[in-house]
């Protein structure tokens, strides 16, 4: 076996940029403005450490600014209190979230928190930045953890590189990471650069791993493209390792991850900037649900958004008829398809329900979706179902019969499955 770690315990460059953090552009000159960086959350506290490191340093580089984090999941404090907090100091705060690419919790949790944190505080104006996104800064980053591999293996070497992305359920953010793949791997002299992703989507990194091991590359560079080294890093760690077990003849490298650099911190600044000037901001903060717009401002809101899609449950058939009608669905399962959930089962489950409705005859009046996170990870797979309103955890393929014969089709809980928390 011939595994080496690049990088992975050197410290990360700590020099911020001096420029001022301009906080004109659309606020009034004297206004207070609070910002606060959103995280992921993770459960290994030295991802967390290594997120509050960067807020940190950033605070310490802009002292005339009201710098504070917040987490989306699992870690506090939640986005919802350091909004609430944030409010009661400053007219003006700015949601910046550090997240790689735009996939559910910016298009979904960040909106939904926000319209809460309107209405809460109406006074206050409440302004999201865009993800980092597909950034020069981050691919020359990324491929600077890779370079300490390429000194000591040298240039002529044939060398294949596998970037790994945390996988998501939208399509948009999975194509930006292979955008991101490609700009990685243009005018370099590497012999293949193949995207992969740690969860939820293909190909696996084992997949990939398999694939260009068929190349018989003298060594291969693995570069995860994640922030910070957490649970997803060591998840990976350990398949990196058994790659290298099997396949003793390919030198294998693993570099580290981007870490609080200060070409994040710069590109971070830039998204700060672009809101300000009213240039990009989060696009599905302007969404009809989220934000008023002529003729359908009754739809703002999250729970209102949610009343507002499920209404056409009931009424799409009362309508003259049309092509499509169909009945009104008796129920909706909503089952989680995040990393976590998916790990634990949460793919097979939804197969397994949707084999039971079939052959209890109901698959035409409950439907069965696959979500993105649904904020119970580590307790899943989490399931819920809708109008019932009734939440179950930990849920595994084997129950998946009891579920629908139970519930589903008799109308009686599964008490032993139900979460409590979210009744």
């Amino acid at each position: 076996m011939s595994l080496k770690i690049i990088n992975q315990d050197v410290p990360q460059q700590r020099d911020v940029s001096s420029s001022p953090l301009s906080l004109d552009g659309r606020i009034a000159v004297g206004e207070q403005v609070g910002i606060v960086i959103v995280g992921h959350g993770s459960r290994g506290l030295r991802a967390n450490a290594e997120f509050e490191e960067l807020v940190s340093d950033f605070r310490d580089a802009y002292p005339g600014v009201d710098v504070c984090h917040a987490y989306i999941e699992i870690a506090s404090p939640s986005l919802a209190v350091s909004l609430s907090a944030s409010a009661a100091r400053n007219r003006h705060v700015l949601v910046v979230p550090l997240f790689l690419f735009a996939a559910g919790h910016l298009k979904n949790d960040i909106p939904l928190a926000l319209a809460a944190a309107r209405a809460e505080h109406p006074t206050v104006q409440f302004t999201a930045t865009r993800e980092l996104g597909v950034h020069p800064a981050l691919i020359d980053l990324a491929f600077k953890r890779a370079s300490n591999h390429l000194r000591e293996q040298g240039a002529s070497t044939k060398t294949a590189v596998i970037l790994v992305g945390r996988g998501a359920s939208d399509p948009d953010a999975n194509g930006d990471f292979c955008k991101l793949v490609r700009l990685f791997g243009e005018g370099r002299n590497f012999t293949w650069v193949q995207p992969s992703f740690i969860g939820i989507t293909h190909p696996s990194f084992e997949e990939s791993a398999e694939l260009v091991a068929r190349s018989r590359p003298d060594h291969l560079l693995v570069v995860p493209y994640f922030l910070f080294a957490g649970r997803l890093f060591e998840k990976l760690e350990e398949q990196v390792g058994a790659f290298a077990s099997r396949y003793p003849w390919i030198r294998t490298s693993l570099a580290s991850c981007l870490g609080n650099d200060e070409r994040v911190r710069a590109v971070l600044q830039e998204r700060i900037q672009e809101a300000l000037e009213g240039q990009q901001q989060l696009a599905c903060d302007t969404c009809q649900y989220r934000a008023p717009i002529a003729a359908v401002s009754q739809n703002v809101g999250g729970l209102r958004a949610l009343l507002w899609s499920l209404r056409h449950t009931f009424t799409h058939t009362q309508a003259v008829p049309h092509v499509h009608a169909h009945r009104p669905l008796k129920k909706h399962v909503l089952v989680c398809g995040n990393v976590d959930c998916a790990e634990r089962g949460s793919i097979a489950l939804i197969s397994s329900i949707r084999r039971s409705l079939a052959a209890a005859g109901c698959e035409r009046d409950i439907r069965v979706t696959r979500t993105g996170c649904m904020g119970r990870c580590g307790e899943g797979p989490t399931v819920a179902v809708y109008p019932d309103g009734i939440w179950y955890r930990d849920v595994q393929e084997s129950d998946a019969a009891e579920l629908v014969q139970e519930h589903l089709v008799h109308d009686r809980l599964v008490a032993r499955l139900v979460d409590n928390i979210m009744q």
